[in-house]
């Protein structure tokens, strides 16, 4: 009989469990290592300076040490003389002294030689032999780095609990500090587990994917500092389960696996947690994504069992295990954790009886503040890890987020940085062929929300360019009516982009012999259609408006309900059998190796705000449009697509 889950308990309570079972969560050992080894580590102890710094009186410039009551008054018109009796040389303990009338010649950081009190700077004497004539006052301890007045010997530098950066290293080696007491990271053993999964780098058989938890996992809990191993896939075979996860235990502090933990047929981790001798304390989370989750102890040993949908896996390994993975190395879990202010876009469903994590992409706004775009992209996508840049959290009694709703965004890494061109609208790859040539690769963000979106982002101030292929039925024109219709004639212009053959994607050989739109209402045929406010979807419904004679779409044409939101989603459902047509570019045919049944040719044009012209990879993009070498790149690398008379000009007003 299957397992369900009796009790779905809230990420806080599943926390409170692991605290009570374990009698705390704590570092478990202490170890001393060599500096260089220290870095990202946490100091046991705290560190006492066994010496002054700096350890003696140091000229801070290059100059001339003398008393500063034979130089007092000197100026331009009195200049005062002194005899040079030597020099002060780094590395080196002075073998002159100063007296009345005398100086030292001394480099900066040189030791301050006996008798003197101040050291003058170069720029303020002139010199003559042995003679030199001095043109300004000092006051006594001028320009001098005294002995301990950055550190004295038996102050504390470094705390317990301070984790040691390379700035802490500096502090260390200055002192003359070696080696430090840290709390050694918790060992953490990774496995994968699946009959599906195949590792990356093998051939991918049909029905197979590439197992993406055990790695992004693994790269995770090292970003964390804990001593992560990822030690490969499991299959679906108790015993084999049973016996890896036991040998892990043995030399291990904590245990992840990922997948098989639903309450379904055949998810076994739960039975070999408990068949291991652990105490599972946790069958099921009230989170979305992350709800099949398993959590156990043996003895001080801790085993997660986490989703197999690799955001479910990351999203619970940094709501439930993170915390305890740096408590393990002796730090405070929210200070750890990066966060950042920012706002909700658009107004969509959230939480609702169970607390929800939902991936982000921040874009900056033309006042400086961020928006948090949420990617609905499902607990099962890659996509959704690798363009987020944090999470935010949808409480269980949260019914929705509203429009400019503030968030505390929860970020993946501290080492985030947000690109400085935000391309918001409809899909197209012709987009990443002006970065490319632009040279914008790296310095640009795509989101692809479909052409009303990338209008709605101009309107909010989200986005520097909008892509957009909006067809006026009225004039049929391409875009240059949206302004007006957004309330934005005043606030954007529109520049031209590019032409790209548009039509009807099927399987190579056309097996439903499929020739034009009046196909797409045949009961044998089943269609994948593109996103509503996507300009693609807008010339279907207008091609499909005629033909349908009044009638509801959905009632007449299998598949029009079911919407992706990019030109290769479309062609991929094709591919798979899911589908067996829909409306796409040409280029995408071509990628995929299908059929193509051309209908027409649309204009894909870019949008942007005035204020947003002051960017400089704004200005390089719109540039690059207009250029020899953009036309070339884009007729080379897309067929279907070309540039126009007017492409990279300026269309509206």
């Amino acid at each position: 009989m299957a397992l369900v889950f009796h009790k779905l308990v809230s990420v806080s309570e599943a926390l409170e469990l692991l605290e009570k079972e374990v009698g705390g969560i704590r570092p478990r050992e202490v170890i001393e290592v060599p500096i260089l080894e220290a870095v990202n580590k946490v100091l046991a102890e705290d560190v006492r300076a066994p010496i002054d710094y700096p350890p003696f009186d140091r000229s801070t410039v290059d100059g001339y040490a003398v008393r500063s009551y034979d130089v007092a008054g000197a100026s331009d018109v009195t200049p005062v003389q002194l005899k040079i009796t030597g020099k002060a040389a780094i590395g080196f303990q002075p073998e002159v002294s100063v007296g009345p009338g005398e100086a030292v010649e001394i480099a900066t950081g040189a030791m301050i030689p006996r008798g003197a009190d101040a050291v003058v700077m170069e720029e303020y004497v002139s010199r003559k032999g042995d003679q030199l004539t001095i043109y300004r006052p000092v006051v006594p301890g001028e320009n001098i780095n005294q002995a301990g007045s950055d550190v004295a010997a038996g102050d504390y530098v470094l705390r317990a609990g301070t984790l040691i950066t390379p700035r802490e290293v500096a502090v260390l080696s200055g002192l003359g500090i070696d080696k430090v007491r840290v709390y050694r990271p918790p060992r953490v053993t990774v496995f994968s587990t699946g009959v599906e999964l195949v590792p990356p780098g093998s051939p991918l058989p049909v029905a197979k994917l590439y197992d993406v938890n055990g790695y992004v996992i693994t790269a995770m809990l090292k970003e964390l500092g804990a001593e992560a191993t990822f030690k490969g896939i499991l299959p679906d075979n108790y015993d084999d389960m049973k016996s890896s996860i036991k040998d892990a235990l043995d030399s291990s502090d904590v245990v992840i696996t990922t997948g098989s933990t639903s309450a379904g047929y055949g998810d076994m981790i739960y039975k070999v947690f408990r068949d291991l001798g652990a105490k599972i304390i946790v069958h099921g989370l009230k989170a979305r994504p992350g709800k099949p989750t398993a959590i156990a102890v043996k003895g001080d040993k801790i085993l997660f069992g986490l989703p197999g949908f690799p955001l479910s896996a990351m999203m619970n390994l940094y709501t439930v295990v993170a915390p305890v993975i740096l408590k393990m190395r002796g730090l405070e879990p929210r200070s750890e954790i990066p966060v950042v202010k920012a706002r909700i876009p658009f107004r969509f469903p959230a939480g609702r009886g169970f607390m929800e994590l939902i991936p982000v992409q921040l874009v900056v706004n033309v006042d400086g503040t961020l928006s948090a775009y949420p990617l609905m992209t499902g607990s099962g996508s890659i996509v959704g890890i690798g363009l987020s840049d944090g999470f935010i959290v949808a409480e269980e009694n949260r019914e929705y987020f509203d429009e400019n709703d503030e968030v505390e965004v929860n970020l993946f890494s501290n080492s985030l940085r947000i690109p400085s061109l935000n391309i918001i609208g409809s899909n197209c790859p012709g987009i990443e062929v002006v970065l490319r040539v632009a040279n914008l690769t790296k310095d640009a963000r795509v989101i692809s929300v479909g052409s009303m979106g990338g209008w709605m982002a101009l309107k909010r101030g989200d986005a520097d360019l909008a892509g957009t292929h909006l067809l006026d039925e009225n004039t049929m024109q391409y875009n240059v009516h949206m302004p007006k219709v957004m309330g934005l004639e005043n606030i954007v212009y529109i520049y031209r982009g590019y032409a790209r053959r548009i039509g009807l994607l099927v399987r190579k050989g056309n097996p439903k012999n499929i020739k034009g739109f009046e196909d797409l209402l045949r009961p044998d045929v089943v269609i994948i259609n593109r996103n509503k406010g996507s300009g693609t979807r807008v010339l279907l419904d207008m091609k499909l408006r005629p033909l349908l004679k009044g009638e509801r779409p959905e009632k007449v044409i299998n598949g029009y309900t079911y919407e992706v939101k990019t030109h290769t989603a479309v062609a991929t459902a094709i591919v798979q059998g899911r589908a067996d047509v829909g409306l796409s570019l040409e280029a995408v045919a071509k990628m995929f190796d299908l059929d193509f049944i051309p209908v027409g040719e649309e204009i894909y044009d870019f949008a942007v705000r005035k204020e947003k012209l002051e960017k400089p990879s704004v200005n390089r993009f719109l540039e690059t449009l207009s250029s020899k070498e953009f036309a070339e790149e884009l007729s080379k690398s897309l067929p279907g697509y070309r540039t126009l008379p007017e492409t990279g000009k300026r269309i509206y007003p």
